[in-house]
């Protein structure tokens, strides 16, 4: 019997190695070619037009055509509205004035002159007011359209409560210091007001005549109708109202008579003036002014005028 080579016994143990190696696949794997499997084709469906899609696009073609129809006829009723003859202002008997006495009505349609022929959708109404407002006697003014083609005007005009001395010329003020020309063929009763310019700022003689005010609503309270009493107000000094008033006393020696109220408590001091006037008009004879300005100071100046008439 032949002995084996050690080569050929190293072979056999190799082998036998091998045989029992573990079966490693990521060998194998790698060894594999490597190439991408063809994709299953994907049927594209194309959507075809059936029943269920025309409802939409009927829809949507009807109201574009209503949208059309929309601007079509605002775009006419623009047109129609501003350019039309029948919405112009042609003739001043268009336009409505309520509420003026004293404001002729041709006066304010003249502000209207340049609105001839205009739509009066296009008359700006804001500026027309602002200009009626401007005119002497109106306070409050409020504009309005009426279509087709006429404009209404409501005029609240200014109240006067007393004459102002005016130099040589008596003219009217309101509560607010407005002065206001007398107009013709009206007949007003209020005392003189003197002490107020025209160069003095409005809101300055809106000022002293709330004091006018305030005064004639205080005396009212000691006796009704006191206010016809007042025949003249100074209220050039904001400290002291001066009033001259008639008919203090009674009888024959009724009189009128100067009065200085101060600045305030009128309601008081004209108490204490009707109450005591014929006492003071017996010790010191006819009374040429009174002064009340202090609170507890009577200053009665008679009238030297008067006793050196009678003494000639």
């Amino acid at each position: 019997m032949e002995r084996l080579k050690p080569m050929q016994r190293n072979s056999s143990a190799a082998a036998s190695a091998a045989d029992q190696e573990p079966y490693r696949p990521e060998l194998v794997a790698d060894e594999e070619p490597r190439y991408l499997r063809r994709q299953k084709p994907v049927e594209i469906r194309r959507k075809k037009f059936t029943g269920k899609t025309w409802p939409f696009y009927r829809r949507v073609f009807l109201w574009t055509v209503i949208g059309a129809l929309a601007v079509t006829a605002a775009v006419y009723a623009v047109r129609y509205a501003l350019y039309s003859p029948q919405m112009l202002l042609v003739k001043p008997d268009q336009i409505e004035v309520a509420g003026n006495h004293i404001v002729p009505r041709e006066e304010v349609q003249k502000l209207f002159v340049h609105d001839r022929n205009r739509s009066v959708l296009r008359i700006p109404l804001d500026e027309r007011r602002t200009q009626i407002q401007e005119l002497a006697w109106v306070e409050e003014a409020s504009v309005q359209r009426i279509v087709p083609n006429h404009l209404r005007i409501e005029i609240s005009e200014r109240t006067p409560i007393a004459f102002f001395r005016n130099g040589s010329e008596l003219v009217l003020v309101d509560a607010h210091g407005v002065l206001l020309d007398r107009p013709e063929g009206e007949d007003f009763h209020f005392p003189i007001v003197t002490g107020l310019s025209e160069s003095m700022p409005r809101e300055e003689r809106e000022k002293r005549m709330q004091t006018y005010q305030e005064f004639l609503k205080d005396i009212e309270l000691v006796h009704a109708g006191s206010s016809e009493r007042v025949s003249e107000l100074d209220l050039g000094n904001p400290r002291d109202l001066r009033a001259v008033l008639t008919g203090l006393g009674s009888g024959d020696a009724a009189q009128a008579v100067t009065v200085h109220f101060g600045q305030s408590d009128f309601t008081g001091k004209y108490r204490m003036l009707v109450e005591n006037f014929a006492q003071w008009q017996a010790n010191a004879g006819r009374v040429h002014s009174i002064d009340l300005q202090y609170s507890r100071q009577v200053v009665v100046n008679p009238d030297t005028s008067a006793s050196a008439g009678k003494e000639k």
